[in-house]
């Protein structure tokens, strides 16, 4: 059992985390943006060659879904049993569109516009995904490219089940679904402009992206639930992560779910 006075600290540091955001908490602070360093990268560069890179498709109009907003609020729930039904590449992309989706570049790469909010247009996340079972696409670890809307193989997962699971601590329940997204936080990309006043907006930015990743299935009419319980170490692996300047930070299976009609 934790000890309860490092437990109240604990608690505390949390709390002050929380707390600490406004930027005139400290006057002497000063970005590296306000410094003129140069600024980084709007998003990963691909991780393999070209040659991996897969294009998505983007016809929308031709899915199925719901469109009456009000409908998809009341719908909106957490699935954790899914059917082991297929799901298809055009259903990934707008999942993949709806949740980190560029809709316009700003300036001279200074920003995105996407279609999730974020503090100062930073987008400080990646997407990466285990596939499992999905027609058009092999099981394997990919990596969304959200500039060029295409998925980027990574590499094939060798005992998934139990890779997925550890990954998930021990949520064995996950590896049912047809795909598991995994959110990295990509930290300087933030740091940059907000330094030490980063980290608190980009955890509400994640929300941001997890709400947007629940409406659209449930437009879709597929299931998903977000999960803050992984284990870095596990997903730092599977993605070759360095734990430090980008690490996992969400996570949300999707899959086919029973129709509630």
């Amino acid at each position: 059992m934790m000890d309860p006075k490092l437990q109240k600290q604990i608690i505390n540091t949390g709390r002050t985390f929380m707390k600490h955001s406004h930027m005139g908490d400290n006057d002497d602070f000063e970005s590296d943006q306000s410094l003129s360093y140069p600024q980084p990268p709007l998003v990963k560069a691909n991780m393999r060659a070209a040659q991996y890179a897969i294009d998505l498709p983007q016809n929308f109009d031709d899915l199925n879904m719901k469109k009456d907003f009000i409908q998809i609020l009341m719908e909106r729930n957490s699935s954790r049993v899914f059917t082991n039904e297929p799901m298809n590449i055009l259903q990934l992309s707008f999942l993949l569109w709806a949740t980190q989706g560029v809709k316009e570049v700003r300036g001279k790469s200074y920003a995105t516009m996407r279609t999730v909010p974020s503090g100062g247009a930073r987008h400080g996340f990646e997407t990466y995904l285990y596939i499992r079972n999905l027609d058009g696409l092999e099981p394997g670890l990919y990596h969304y490219l959200p500039m060029e809307h295409q998925l980027e193989f990574l590499d094939e997962l060798e005992n998934a089940e139990e890779t997925v699971s550890n990954s998930l601590c021990g949520q064995s329940w996950a590896f049912k679904a047809n795909v598991v997204f995994y959110w990295s936080f990509a930290a300087y990309r933030c740091e940059w402009r907000y330094g030490i006043y980063a980290h608190r907006p980009a955890l509400m930015d994640a929300g941001h992206v997890g709400q947007n990743l629940y409406l659209a299935c449930t437009a879709l009419g597929v299931g998903t639930c977000a999960i803050a319980a992984f284990d870095n170490d596990t997903c730092n692996r599977m993605f070759a992560l360095d734990g430090e300047e980008e690490f996992m930070v969400y996570a949300a299976p999707v899959g086919c779910i029973k129709s509630s009609e």
